[in-house]
């Protein structure tokens, strides 16, 4: 295959790098390293190939995949019968240590706690990585996985699929819609008959099913009897394993606040919920995010709500929710709009715009979230969600968590990494690995 590049791909490659930089995240001056040609195929190893995992791994099938891991037969089942010639492995650690001259790069579909182990691995091994959010479990993972990215050169993604869609948000606050913002509020209907959350560590011990290897599925977290109150889904509700509705869906929901808004880490976060649980995550919670001023930006309070929890009266007024709503609120000195999780904004009240027109599209669209990364992958370009911006955005939300497990206000630092305080903190920023187990 010939290596020589025309006119009409330089071209091609300028405007996609052109277009990329206007796409959200915070971008540095680096040019990450291909892995192929870009008229060749990439090497991808998968970990965790069942539920999201095989969501996953359907949007590569385009690409050669080379090998593939999960810890449960019976739910990768499918994923393993639709390609045969990738070669399997239980552990992900074996697989990237055998695969390392085979691949190009990596898709880390687990629950959150295997997230950064795996993801740094990869990245340690000089391969692209494509994470599912929360990028990390704990807040000092998601600064370590960027530094790594960073360090490696590597083209990375985090699993937001739905951040291309936030560019006609940007679009408006750009064009002041309504005007500086000042507040956003954010909600979700989950975990509220999504997933069991504010109940009690099971002190049964049930059969490990045949086709679970439960130490591996364990991996990092704190070992302990198998019971099926921990998998498969319901372990977002527990602190050893997930991170609750707030990690499970503000990387999501936050998202259009942190491109628009061009939001770096918060300087205070205060969290309330019920119950207070040393094992699983709460019911509900209400946080609170204070972001200083960025440029020519207000400074901003951005409110979270989850299990159908909603923001205060005068916020509320003139607007009207469908039952199950996913999606934000932005306060302006001009007016207000509801964006819908993936939907277009609308400004408020109604009768202050009744002749609004929207503002014509300007920025360069993303068809594909996850094609972006295969082809950032292959021309050595950048991504939306890039772990420079996604890291900022993950650690911002999980303070939340910490924040509620404190029970108080943290006053963040976030040069330094930790709540000034708060030294009690320190437990829930930073990860404690079983043997084994490390970045």
């Amino acid at each position: 295959m010939s290596n020589r590049i025309t006119r009409r791909e330089l071209i091609q490659r300028a405007t996609l790098s052109a277009g990329l930089a206007a796409l959200g995240g915070v971008w540095i001056e680096r040019q990450a390293k291909a892995s192929t040609s870009p008229n060749e195929k990439l090497n991808i190893a998968c970990i965790g190939v069942g539920g999201q995992g095989a969501s996953d791994l359907g949007h590569f099938v385009n690409e050669n995949i080379v090998a593939m891991c999960d810890v449960d037969d019976a739910r990768a089942a499918d994923s393993f019968k639709a390609h045969p010639e990738a070669r399997k492995y239980y552990d992900y650690r074996r697989m990237l240590d055998k695969e390392a001259k085979n691949i190009d790069a990596v898709v880390v579909s687990t629950p959150d706690h295997h997230h950064a182990p795996a993801s740094a691995m990869a990245i340690k091994l000089g391969k692209h990585v494509y994470c599912q959010k929360p990028l990390t479990h704990t807040v000092d993972e998601a600064r370590a996985l960027m530094n790594l990215a960073r360090k490696h050169k590597v083209v990375t993604q985090m699993g937001t699929q739905g951040h291309p869609a936030y560019v006609r948000l940007v679009e408006y606050i750009e064009k002041g819609v309504i005007g500086p913002v000042t507040e956003v509020h954010v909600m979700t209907d989950r975990p509220a008959g999504w997933w069991p959350q504010g109940i009690e560590r099971p002190t049964t011990v049930d059969p490990i099913p045949p086709t679970l290897k439960w130490d591996l599925w364990l991996g990092p977290a704190p070992e302990r009897p198998y019971n099926h109150a921990y998998l498969p889904f319901v372990w977002r509700g527990w602190w050893d394993f997930g991170t609750g509705a707030l990690g499970d869906m503000a990387c999501h929901l936050m998202d259009g606040a942190f491109w628009a808004l061009k939001l770096q880490y918060p300087i205070t976060v205060e969290a309330e919920g019920e119950p207070l649980l040393p094992d699983s995550c709460p019911k509900w919670m209400v946080v609170h995010y204070e972001f200083p001023p960025r440029g020519d930006m207000p400074a901003v309070k951005l409110h979270w709500y989850d299990s159908n929890r909603r923001p205060p009266e005068d916020v509320m007024e003139g607007i009207t929710l469908k039952p199950g709503f996913n999606g934000s609120i932005f306060v302006g000195e001009k007016g207000k709009l509801l964006v819908p999780h993936g939907g277009e904004p609308q400004p408020f009240p109604k009768e202050k715009f009744v002749d609004f027109q929207p503002p014509a599209p300007y920025l360069p669209r993303v068809a594909d979230h996850y094609q972006q990364w295969v082809d950032a992958c292959k021309h050595g370009g950048e991504t939306g969600s890039n772990f420079d911006y996604a890291a900022v955005m993950t650690e911002s939300v999980l303070l939340g968590n910490v924040a509620f497990r404190v029970g108080h206000k943290l006053e963040w630092d976030a040069k330094n990494m930790r709540a000034t305080n708060a030294p009690e903190a320190d437990q829930y920023i930073k990860h404690h690995y079983r043997r084994g187990w490390t970045l």
